[in-house]
């Protein structure tokens, strides 16, 4: 069942209603006491949350995640050396400004304070 499909049968049940038949469920159901309807708002919230975070992740650059090879990290060098801003470095190997800054940093290539992005994985006490 995907998750919209989910999502409907569980709010029809909150609404007091048979998913299936559209019926009105009678107040003696189990579905009608409150502990029930308050632990279907929580599946409906948990399926909300994940599909916000299936939509945020759709956005992201395809390359979001994937280890970084020797031969990308040698690319990724000469442009910035050549003088590319890390935004368009970022463009051309399908990846966050976040982490093209990161990798400059962890290269020696970039000081953190010329960052435009903060390192969100370091606590502000190790900073």
């Amino acid at each position: 069942m995907a998750p919209l499909e989910a999502r409907q049968v569980l709010q029809a049940l909150v609404q007091g209603f048979d998913p299936v038949s559209g019926a009105e469920l009678s107040a003696a159901t189990p579905w009608q006491h409150a502990e029930v309807i308050q632990a279907l708002l929580a599946a409906i919230g948990a399926l909300d949350e994940q599909a916000a975070r299936t939509r945020r992740r759709a956005q992201l650059p395809k390359n979001v995640g994937h280890p970084w090879s020797a031969a990308e990290e040698g690319e990724l060098a000469a442009a910035f050396r050549a003088g590319e801003p890390p935004a368009a470095i970022a463009v051309r190997h399908r990846r966050t400004l976040a982490a093209i800054e990161a990798r400059l940093e962890s290269l020696g290539l970039m000081a953190r304070e010329e960052r435009t992005t903060r390192n969100r994985f370091v606590s502000s006490r190790g900073a």
